[in-house]
């Protein structure tokens, strides 16, 4: 069974940035990409950006040039560095990543940005 644990939310003030953290566990032997959705109240859920095994990168119109995706140093762990936060970027920030071929899901963690 695979595991993703997030990380890195909370609160922040409108142009502030914050780094969410995405660390996958379990029995793992490829992970095709990996990506961060988000879900704001009253709304579907969408993607923000994702990160193919290659490195090839993908962003959300919304976040583009204020959000970047990279994998880490550390095994099987992917970031979102967001910077220049808006109120608009409030949203329940989940991981996932098509690992041996099957899609997994994190719990999700809370971003507000508010003054």
């Amino acid at each position: 069974q695979v595991q993703l644990v997030e990380s890195g939310g909370g609160l922040v003030r409108p142009g502030g940035s914050l780094r969410l953290s995405c660390t996958a566990s379990g029995s793992i032997f490829s992970i095709y990409e990996m990506a961060w959705d988000r879900q704001a109240p009253g709304k579907q859920r969408e993607l923000v950006a994702r990160i193919a095994a290659s490195g090839y990168t993908t962003y959300a119109d919304a976040v583009k040039g204020r959000f970047t995706i990279f994998k880490g140093n550390a095994k099987n762990t992917v970031y979102l560095e967001m910077n220049s936060l808006k109120p608009e970027d409030t949203a329940v920030y989940y991981c996932n990543g098509v690992i041996n071929r099957d899609e997994y899901w994190g719990q999700g963690t809370q971003v507000t940005v508010s003054s």
